[in-house]
């Protein structure tokens, strides 16, 4: 990867017994492979904060911490706000 390119950090919410859950790991982890990516999934079940948050919209596509997706991944728009992410400016270290 460029040094030059932010490294966006991807995350997946899921729960447990989630079959759309199932579908989203597939596509985040296919368009993370195409950019080099890595992500982490995140489950709900135990957390109550998380599930109060996010538990009707599972899976939810967290992007810098910001939700960008939630229960049909898209992978076009998915790719496309990586893409954009990752060519902001980088962050400078004071």
């Amino acid at each position: 990867m460029n040094p030059e390119l932010n490294v966006p950090r991807l995350e997946l919410i899921t729960k447990s017994g989630c079959h759309l859950c199932e579908d989203a790991r597939d596509v985040v982890a296919r368009v993370a492979q195409e950019l080099g990516l890595p992500w982490t999934e995140v489950g709900i079940d135990g957390n109550p904060d998380l599930t109060q948050r996010y538990g009707e919209e599972i899976p939810v596509v967290l992007v810098d911490g910001v939700q960008r997706d939630f229960w049909h991944i898209d992978p076009v728009r998915l790719h496309t706000v990586l893409s954009n992410a990752m060519a902001g400016p980088c962050p400078r270290t004071p």
